[in-house]
């Protein structure tokens, strides 16, 4: 939604020389680009970057995806341009969008980073006859029956922690946490989930906590998230 609105703002502005064209083929003509490189940059988010790098790394992956985006973008501002001109399309043609397309690759990159959906920090226990954590329902079947401790993010995997022993299985951990409501537990880290039960001590060191697991597992409490925890008492 964000990119279409910005799609609408840069046609009305008439940038990549559209500024002749009528507003409805300038609507259209960004429209087609802000769509097409929403697509292409989610793509390579999901399937392309380690999910890793947009916790911990995330001006890496920022710069990754303009860079990745940057050439077939201009080649298709380049062609549409060839197309809707006329104008032959050529190499030299095509490097005199590469300065602006960039800019505007970067700037439409940075605002999905900005405007992202922000997953929630806190799940809650379940009422007394409600039915068990849909999420428990993923839990591979030697893992049956555990108490689930922790979810841990690696790449595009998740690590479980539980009572049984750990497993991986292929989830984004915002769509993990929307599934454990119904298990008292909080988001300590972009990278980490942990049950309120599971924590045995809560060590700290450089002003940073960290909590120490029954399994023995190490789940770091970042700053974007301790002073929501602090409130709720969790150290």
């Amino acid at each position: 939604m964000a990119a279409l609105v910005v799609g609408a703002i840069l046609a009305f502005s008439g940038g990549f020389g559209a500024g002749g064209r009528e507003i409805v083929p300038r609507l259209v003509y960004w429209l087609v680009l802000v769509v097409i490189g929403a697509t292409m940059g989610v793509l390579l988010g999901i399937f392309v970057l380690p999910r890793t790098w947009f916790v911990h790394r995330p001006w890496v992956a920022w710069a990754a995806v303009i860079l990745v985006l940057w050439l077939p973008m201009t080649v298709l501002v380049a062609l549409l341009n060839s197309v809707t001109n006329p104008h032959p399309f050529s190499l030299a043609y095509t490097l005199e969008f590469a300065p602006s397309t960039l800019a505007t690759t970067a700037a439409m990159t940075a605002l999905a980073f900005l405007v992202r959906r922000r997953d929630p920090v806190e799940t809650h226990a379940a009422a007394k006859d409600a039915p068990p954590a849909k999420f428990l329902e993923r839990l591979p079947a030697k893992l049956a029956g555990a108490r689930l401790w922790a979810v841990e993010a690696e790449d595009h995997y998740l690590r479980l922690h539980t009572s049984l022993g750990q497993d991986l299985i292929l989830m984004r951990l915002g769509d993990a946490i929307a599934e454990l409501e119904g298990i008292e537990g909080a988001r300590t880290h972009r990278s980490w989930w942990v049950a309120r039960s599971a924590v045995q001590s809560v060590e700290r060191e450089d002003g940073r906590a960290t909590l120490i697991l029954k399994d023995g597992a190490e789940a770091p409490v970042s700053r974007a998230y301790a002073k929501i925890l602090r409130a709720a008492g969790w150290f």
